[in-house]
C-alpha cells in the first residue's frame, strides 16, 4: 500500500528542496515536481517528493483522520 500525507513547508533551500514538517519532525522533501512552492504552503508527500499542493482545511481534515486510524506514525 502507498500512502501520501499532508506536510506543512517550513523552509525553501533552493528550487529543488525545501523542509517539511508534520508532528514537529521536520524533513528535507524533493519540491521539483511543484511550481511556487512558498514557506506556509501544504503539500502532500510521498516518497520524498511533494505532488500537489493542498489548502491548510483538506490537509488539517486528514491528519486527523490519520491520527483517528493511528496510520500517522507508520507514514514517517
Amino acid at each position: 500500500m502507498c500512502l501520501a500525507i499532508p506536510v506543512q513547508i517550513k523552509e525553501v533551500i533552493d528550487e529543488s528542496n525545501a523542509i517539511a514538517e508534520i508532528s514537529g519532525l521536520r524533513k528535507q522533501i524533493s519540491i521539483d515536481l511543484l511550481d511556487d512552492v512558498k514557506v506556509g504552503d501544504w503539500v502532500i508527500l510521498h516518497v520524498g517528493f511533494a505532488l500537489e499542493k493542498i489548502d491548510e482545511e483538506k490537509a488539517k481534515r486528514t491528519l486527523e483522520l490519520f491520527e483517528q486510524n493511528s496510520v500517522k506514525e507508520a507514514a514517517l
